[in-house]
């Protein structure tokens, strides 16, 4: 949900009001409590991904000479075993 600023033109009070897209523009103003507060046209925020899968590396192709080595099944070491 968005932010949207809001401006009261008779007494001043400017403020944010986190509220749906779907709600209506809020027509009082909280400071005043007099009618005609005007919604303000903002310059938004960037655009912002939390969490895994939005990185550029995620798409980067690994170089092919550690994608060979980590899907190589390691050799077998041969094992001491104890004379007694």
């Amino acid at each position: 949900m968005p932010t949207y600023e809001y401006a009261c033109p008779k007494c001043g009070h400017e403020f944010e009001q986190y509220q749906s897209m779907k709600d209506d523009p809020l027509k009082t103003c909280p400071k005043c409590k007099k009618s005609g507060v005007k919604r303000l046209v903002g310059g938004g925020a960037g655009l912002i991904f939390k969490g895994t899968g939005f990185y550029i590396t995620d798409y980067k192709k690994s170089s092919s000479s550690s994608d060979a080595s980590a899907t190589k099944p390691e050799a077998a070491k041969p094992s001491k075993k104890k004379e007694t």
